[in-house]
């Protein structure tokens, strides 16, 4: 049976920077890396909270991407 091994976690923080000539959203997106695998939810949230209120532009979304390694 396959197994999955946790490589990466990235943290990505969506900044909402304006709006285009049809009134839409523009986004701009901050991505970090070699996030510690073992970050729970509530701790990746505060540290996009407390990176967020460095920037100018409004945090819109917070998104955890993790990379597994499928090994067989």
């Amino acid at each position: 049976m396959a197994q999955e091994m946790l490589k990466e976690t990235q943290l990505r923080l969506m900044f909402e920077t304006g709006l285009n000539e049809k009134g839409e959203p523009i986004f701009k997106a901050k991505t970090f890396n070699n996030v510690k695998k073992e970050a729970t939810v509530d701790d990746l949230y505060q540290v996009a909270l407390a990176i967020s209120s460095l920037c100018s532009y409004p945090l819109a979304t917070v998104e955890r991407n993790n990379s597994f390694d499928v090994i067989g």
